[in-house]
């Protein structure tokens, strides 16, 4: 039987070597993400925000907009996706319909955090969680909403900043037991924090290194050997594209001339991307006399 890009994902979860996980804001960067030989992607609500509001990540995207970026990002990879779905917009009820959706949409795996709602970048202050219990119930409703058994559930806590690290780990342990896949704590502030929380709690763990963020940069190897099934990435994507607008559009400014000898993709290297050939070929054959 051939494995389902579910199953697929499950077992690369399960094997704890520190799968890169890049975050991409749209349909384009989770081509490239792709192309570069990357086993899975992950759909950053922070970038989707960024990018297509053109807003900071404080709570402005709602979930037809993460389904339709979900659903565009299924049509163009094959690889894993796993969908950062905030507080899952609402309480349990809610959750449930976010999940089905979101699996209708092409997700792999599902995030969902214990922020207070309307939620903030967790690397921003300011935050604050929502009872335990209450996460809890969302993760149990979450857990009984998917059809296909091989989705996963991620469950994040963003109770280190709020209440403490040893707070958090114990939020993770009841994610846990309610039936979470994958656990997420954010922001951990020291190498030492970071290490501890596969040993502290034994379900598969993803690190979010935010670069500039709360979280020091431990390289992959380190935390693939101290236990972490996933490192995300979930913005570098985005801030390398913004450095690159930034220094394209100033090299315009100044000459007011470019041309592919700039330090630009070409032309032909954007098609690609886009696989434009295979279109011609589909509109050859569909012409044809």
């Amino acid at each position: 039987m051939t494995e389902t890009v579910h199953r697929r994902f499950r077992r690369q979860v399960a094997e704890r070597r520190g799968l890169l996980l890049p975050g991409a804001a749209n349909a384009l960067a989770a081509r490239v993400i792709a192309d570069m030989g990357y086993e899975a992607v992950y759909l950053s609500g922070a970038g989707l925000t960024n990018t297509f509001l053109g807003l900071p990540d404080l709570g402005f995207v709602s979930l037809p907009e993460i389904a339709q970026h979900t659903a565009a990002i299924a049509d163009v990879v094959d690889i894993p996706i796993v969908v950062d779905a905030d507080t899952g917009f609402g309480n349990a009820l809610n959750v449930q319909h976010t999940v089905r959706v979101l699996e209708r949409a092409g997700a792999s795996a599902i995030q969902l955090e214990d922020q207070v709602s309307p939620k903030r970048c967790g690397h921003f202050t300011g935050k604050d969680v929502v009872p335990a219990s209450e996460m809890v119930s969302k993760i149990k409703a979450a857990v009984d909403a998917r059809h296909d058994g091989d989705l996963m559930i991620i469950a994040r806590t963003d109770a280190r900043a709020v209440d403490g690290f040893q707070a958090a780990v114990d939020r993770a342990g009841a994610y846990a037991e309610a039936g979470a896949d994958i656990l997420f704590i954010e922001a951990p502030e020291s190498r030492e924090e970071i290490l501890a929380l596969p040993k502290a709690v034994d379900v598969p763990q993803l690190v979010n290194i935010v670069v500039g963020g709360r979280t020091p940069a431990l390289p992959r190897a380190e935390l693939a050997a101290g236990g972490f099934a996933l490192v995300l990435y979930a913005n570098v994507a985005l801030q390398g594209a913004v450095y690159g607008m930034q220094n394209a559009l100033k090299g315009l400014m100044d000459a007011g001339i470019m041309d592919e000898s700039a330090p630009v993709a070409s032309f032909k290297e954007r098609q690609r991307l886009v696989r434009k050939e295979a279109f011609d070929d589909l509109e050859r054959r569909y012409t044809a006399g």
